[in-house]
């Protein structure tokens, strides 16, 4: 595309200021500008920028009148099924994984900044006995999961995973799996795609420039899954597949139960389109947002928008009415995840002011010290409203949560929690299956052996571990890195 036509097509709508230093560039660096440009479409952008003022602009709406919690009757806790019904919705999910109709939709676009760690978020190690990382983790619940679904159905299982990465992360993601062999998963089951980004503006709609020759932009969000399953090919993927049930969680929760039957079983019992696992908020004033209604629509209200009446409120039986803490762990079916894709321009945009790095009128990059700017995002959450059958399923939160969010500095969400976190649920599991361990004792259990605290009775009952650190391996692992022992 030729200068003249950049300049035609950015004077249409008011961004002509990002080929201002066209003369200065090389021929290299004129392609990359011209590239980032055609791929924009400059109505669209324009647009979403004014629906952001537009959406931060609305005065907060008053929402105790119109909050009301999750209905008992969308509504069930694990904790409190029993072995028979938490049996039954297992079956079911198996049934569906053994005929590959369960993927997996992994968000793993973060790149771990706050940790220190400038790569994937799921490369990271906690320090674990096995110093397996996030990625290996969750592969290793899906390989296990797919042979209890043989076990259990006669039939093999076979879980897709859908891996969304960002423009960062993409590469160095796609070949650590390749690296570590897919971490024994069959490669043509593990497809990675790419969120998209939205430019930054200054605070009049003007798009800013990273460089000369490259627009400042940023991730558009968990919820930018929407929009990326279908420009990436991914819903016609799962289409082409046969499958019916996603299962989307982000990377960071080291207790993940990746494409959990229960969930799945669960949902599929009550038909549902869309769903969330929820923990009970731990105190009123815990800083995570609630799944609730607000005017007859499901939607997650952030911790700083509930009041503190209705954050404090409770039920007769002392429960918090507004309990249900949303933990980035949903359900989608394939019909409601093709059904959003075709108004997903109408969710609704997060605004946040930043400080944005930018060329200034003279040529000169500035880091600014307020403020100068917006970046836009959507929220994965936000399609919970268009949901027809909504529903929730509450965990335990020391068996399925715990995030990894932060340095070991902030003593919370952390690698030092998450890692600690996990070793107390594994002596938990190994103290039902009638095994003795200390609290002072880290026992790790081996996802390819145990998905969630089964199939290790024969190996602990009676046995009292001594030896810390400890790594409890399946046969397989056994034969291939030696016996089970100390790491």
């Amino acid at each position: 595309m030729s200068y003249e036509d950049l300049l035609s097509l950015l004077k249409c709508h008011g961004q002509e200021h990002l080929i201002k230093y066209w003369p200065e560039l090389s021929e290299n660096e004129r392609e990359l500008l011209a590239g980032e440009i055609k791929k924009l479409d400059f109505a669209e952008t324009n647009e979403i920028f004014r629906r952001a003022i537009e959406t931060s602009k609305v005065i907060a709406e008053k929402l105790d009148d119109d909050l009301k919690p999750i209905p008992q009757s969308h509504y069930e806790a694990v904790p409190s099924l029993t072995e028979e019904k938490i049996e039954e919705y297992e079956n079911i999910g198996f049934k569906e994984i053994s005929e590959g109709k369960v993927g997996v939709l992994l968000l793993a676009g973060g790149q771990a900044t706050r940790l220190g760690f400038g790569h994937p978020k799921g490369m990271y190690n906690v320090g674990l006995p096995s110093q397996k990382t996030l990625f290996q983790i969750q592969a290793e619940r899906i390989y296990r999961l797919q042979k209890m679904a043989e076990e259990r159905t006669g039939k093999e299982g076979k879980i897709t995973w859908y891996i969304m990465t960002s423009e960062h992360t993409m590469a160095p993601t796609a070949e650590f799996f390749k690296d570590h062999s897919f971490f024994g998963l069959n490669e043509e089951n593990i497809v990675f795609f790419e969120q998209g980004r939205l430019p930054c503006f200054d605070f009049n709609g003007k798009i800013l420039l990273d460089e000369k020759y490259q627009l400042a932009s940023a991730p558009d969000g968990n919820g930018g899954l929407y929009r990326a399953l279908k420009t990436q090919g991914v819903l016609d993927d799962i289409a082409h597949r046969g499958v019916e049930h996603l299962h989307a969680h982000s990377v960071d929760n080291i207790l993940i139960k990746v494409a959990d039957p229960v969930f799945i079983g669960y949902c599929m019992s009550r038909n549902a389109d869309c769903a969330a696992k929820v923990v009970q908020k731990s105190m009123p004033s815990e800083p995570v947002g609630v799944v609730c209604r607000v005017n007859g629509h499901y939607k997650v209200v952030e911790y700083s928008e509930l009041s503190n009446e209705a954050a404090e409120r409770r039920n007769e039986d002392d429960r918090l009415t507004f309990c249900a803490g949303n933990i980035c762990n949903h359900y989608f079916s394939s019909a409601f995840l093709t059904k959003i894709s075709n108004f997903e321009s109408k969710l609704k945009l997060h605004v946040a002011k930043k400080k944005i790095p930018y060329i200034d009128e003279n040529g000169i990059r500035q880091k600014p010290s307020e403020p100068n700017g917006i970046k836009m995002e959507k929220f994965i959450f936000d399609v919970f409203e268009f949901a027809e059958k909504f529903i929730c399923l509450e965990v335990a939160r020391d068996v399925e949560f715990s995030a990894l969010k932060n340095a070991d500095a902030a003593g919370k969400d952390c690698p030092s929690t998450a890692r600690e976190d996990l070793l107390r649920l594994h002596r938990k599991y190994i103290r039902e299956a009638h095994g003795i361990v200390e609290d002072n004792i880290d026992v790790e259990i081996s996802p390819l052996l145990s998905y969630g605290g089964e199939n290790i009775e024969e190996l602990v009952k009676n046995e009292v571990f001594t030896i810390s650190p400890y790594h409890l391996k399946s046969m397989q692992e056994a034969a291939t890195n030696g016996v089970n022992g100390k790491h």
